[in-house]
């Protein structure tokens, strides 16, 4: 179902065709007058021609009818799914949700990318100008049937909370499980399968691609491994569908849907290096304090949406794994803080090290630019005195982040409709109290 792969460009080539098609991918051209089993040749580009050899990104796909051929786009509703960042007043509030509630099957079926099935939390910036990101959650209960999605806007990277999920895309098929990550990116057609309530993340960017970040003095190894990363293998379905197949198409912020009579999956094979892809958060090597203080949460970054300035990133997205904490004469939790980075955390499963209780998997938070945070009271109190010994830390734990230059808004459903709010979040800050003593005298810091 999937191969090794390796993403961000740099020239790597990849390729795969259809056991049931051996010899389906042509041989030394892209484009040759007649293709192998009287197939169709496609190009799908991710990047403007003219981008230097390391980023140009583009694959030829090799299917039985090309995707041009199809019903005109009609608007259809959008649900929660907006980019529409003015619908409320701006918060600048410390923010958490408890876990977004998954509708229930016998009551209502919801696919993914049904009305009520993607719900954007909070964003900023323009798909029109290709200058932004968007975090959506996703809640669903039934597989598309007949149905697909393609984001023309950007990449989806989509972090499986509840529920394992069967990607179907162009390309070939990946399941992904909570602890696994995938990236879709702009313009593949993908369909979801699910086995049950079924709920997770999703991080949208406008205007560039994950990559992996640079490691500089780390050396050549740490982090996410490009070896790591699996990519799908060719698989196609010649299927005629005489109800209809509908495309649904996220274009400017908005949905629209088209009609044709056989379905988006039939190509039978593809090269190039833009492809979907998947990886599995267990196999990230972390790189960890092993003398003293805490180090900056940069250096948990899986992947990595660039801009144009150096060092500042449209969007990272960041897991805290499970480590040893060594770290002497230190205050091992995260460091009370303000940046000039807005932060959306997540939980897959387990516990935070720094918020023990109320945070919760499948459930949210959000500090915004220069709003402050960090750990709380109980978690203040407990470290401080804690004898600092080699240690495990977040084990059987996964959070994440998705970090971003960009001052994000919360939706009205964010902020409202979706009845998520834990009004009480402050409240953990609330019992911190003043240790300040101006005749004290530590022994360990003289």
């Amino acid at each position: 179902m999937t191969a090794r792969g390796e993403i961000g460009g740099f020239g790597n080539e990849f390729s795969s065709e259809d056991s049931r098609c051996p010899g389906s991918l042509p041989e030394g051209q892209n484009n040759p007058q007649v293709c192998p089993y009287g197939l169709y040749a496609e190009q799908l580009s991710g990047s403007a021609f003219t981008c230097p050899r390391p980023a140009n990104k583009r694959s030829w796909l090799y299917r039985i009818l090309p995707s041009v051929k199809h019903k005109p786009f009609t608007a259809v509703p959008c649900g929660n799914l907006t980019e529409n960042w003015n619908e409320v007043e701006p918060d600048p509030n410390q923010l958490r949700w408890l876990p977004f509630i998954v509708p229930k099957s016998t009551e209502k079926k919801v696919d993914f990318v049904a009305v009520s099935g993607l719900h954007t939390v909070c964003g900023a910036g323009d798909a029109k100008t290709r200058n932004g990101i968007a975090i959506h959650v996703y809640t669903c209960n039934t597989s598309m049937v007949d149905r697909c999605f393609n984001n023309s806007d950007g990449d989806f990277l989509i972090v499986p909370q509840q529920g394992e999920i069967l990607i179907t895309t162009e390309f070939g098929k990946m399941m992904v499980e909570p602890n696994e990550i995938c990236v879709i990116q702009q313009g593949m057609r993908f369909s979801v399968d699910v086995f049950g309530e079924t709920r997770g993340y999703i991080l949208e960017v406008y205007g560039a691609h994950f990559e992996l970040p640079d490691l500089g003095p780390i050396g050549a190894n740490g982090l996410a491994n490009p070896r790591d990363f699996l990519c799908p293998v060719a698989w196609y379905e010649d299927r005629t569908v005489a109800t209809g197949y509908t495309v649904i198409n996220k274009y400017q912020g908005k949905l629209f849907a088209c009609q044709q009579d056989f379905s988006p999956f039939n190509v039978v094979a593809w090269h190039g290096n833009y492809t979907p892809y998947k990886y599995n958060l267990n196999n990230f090597m972390v790189i960890n304090c092993v003398a003293f203080d805490h180090a900056d949460p940069s250096i948990f970054t899986v992947l990595t949406a660039k801009s144009t300035r150096p060092g500042v990133a449209i969007a990272d997205f960041v897991i805290f794994p499970p480590r040893w904490g060594v770290a002497d004469r230190t205050f091992r939790p995260p460091y009370y803080h303000r940046n000039c980075m807005s932060e959306f955390m997540g939980l897959i499963k387990g516990h935070y090290e720094a918020k023990e209780e109320g945070f919760q998997p499948g459930g949210a938070s959000l500090h915004s630019i220069m709003t402050p945070h960090g750990p709380d009271a109980d978690c203040f109190e407990k470290n401080s005195v804690a004898e600092l010994q080699p240690e495990r830390v977040a084990e059987g734990t996964m959070a994440f982040m998705f970090e971003s230059s960009f001052s994000m808004a919360v939706t009205k459903w964010g902020l409202q409709t979706c009845q998520r709010v834990d009004k009480s979040y402050y409240q953990c800050w609330e019992p911190l109290r003043s240790h300040f003593n101006p005749n004290w005298n530590n022994p360990i810091l003289v």
